[in-house]
């Protein structure tokens, strides 16, 4: 996928999905559900398309646990290595980035948010550009977030 394509790709998912300004990066999905739903959604999504599923982190009972409060923050770590070998073949620094992470988290309005981290910035952060598995990397994330914050039919 060239790079024009994704950014038009990138520019449809932030128009369509009804996304706000995010760190630098970080691709940002409004939901419609709740964030344990959300967080299923993506886990189901996932495991469909044959990406593992390694952890799911919940920050706000870690908080807890130290008697600390969060709002309602969980992340998704998952990942393929038939996808992530391929990019690190391509810029073995992309190690650091891998597997994937979802974060699922609740904003102080109680609005849930699904984000992940951009492919197309992590190829910028690791000098991947012109690397070809990559766009099958950004259509399967992009397919998983968006078919994750889907309203029911």
């Amino acid at each position: 996928m060239h790079r024009l394509q994704r950014f038009a790709l990138a520019l449809a998912l932030l128009l369509v999905a009804g996304t706000a300004t995010a760190a630098k990066g970080l691709v940002r999905l409004a939901s419609p559900y709740p964030l344990a739903k959300t967080a299923e959604r993506f886990v189901a999504q996932a495991n469909e398309r044959g990406l593992t599923i390694f952890n799911r982190i919940d920050h706000a009972a870690g908080a807890a646990d130290v008697d600390m409060e969060l709002r309602p923050t969980r992340v998704v770590i998952f990942g393929n290595p038939k996808g992530g070998t391929p990019l690190m073949q391509c810029a073995q620094t992309a190690g650091i980035d891998l597997p994937m992470k979802a974060l699922v988290w609740e904003d102080a309005e109680g609005q849930v948010w699904l984000g992940y981290n951009d492919p197309a910035y992590l190829a910028e952060r690791h000098g991947m550009s012109d690397c070809p598995p990559l766009a099958k990397v950004e259509k399967i994330l992009a397919r998983v977030a968006q078919d994750t914050v889907a309203p029911d039919e």
